[in-house]
């Protein structure tokens, strides 16, 4: 078994804690689906905020799916001129028998832009 990462973006439509929190749910419960993961699998999370996503950690939101013992890290985006803003970014780290060719990353919403090419229809 090896230990992987799996990306995953989705935009926030306004900066308050309910929306950060809804958003992060919505990717963290479909980027685990998609790689049928359960928090035993998984060692530890980042997230990562733009600059304009400060009313809640997104880390809130893994506790409250039950990743009660999972590392969890929150962190600002380097703040690029130009770049997407209320972005939000997960990278899970988990250990899994599926090879990196078939992990599956997620980009949702906005977010899409950041990586046409793993954009699902």
């Amino acid at each position: 078994m090896k230990v992987r990462g799996v990306r995953g973006a989705i935009t926030v439509n306004e900066n308050t804690s309910q929306e950060i929190l809804s958003a992060t749910k919505v990717l963290l419960k479909q980027m685990m689906d998609d790689n049928h993961l359960v928090p035993d699998d998984v060692a530890s999370i980042f997230f990562s905020v733009t600059s304009d996503l400060n009313a809640e950690f997104p880390a809130k939101a893994a506790r409250d799916l039950g990743l009660i013992h999972v590392a969890l890290l929150c962190m600002t985006e380097i703040d690029i001129p130009g770049s997407l803003k209320s972005c939000l970014r997960i990278l899970i780290h988990a250990n899994t028998d599926t090879p990196a060719s078939e992990i599956r990353h997620l980009y949702l919403g906005g977010a899409t832009v950041l990586r046409p090419d793993l954009t699902r229809a």
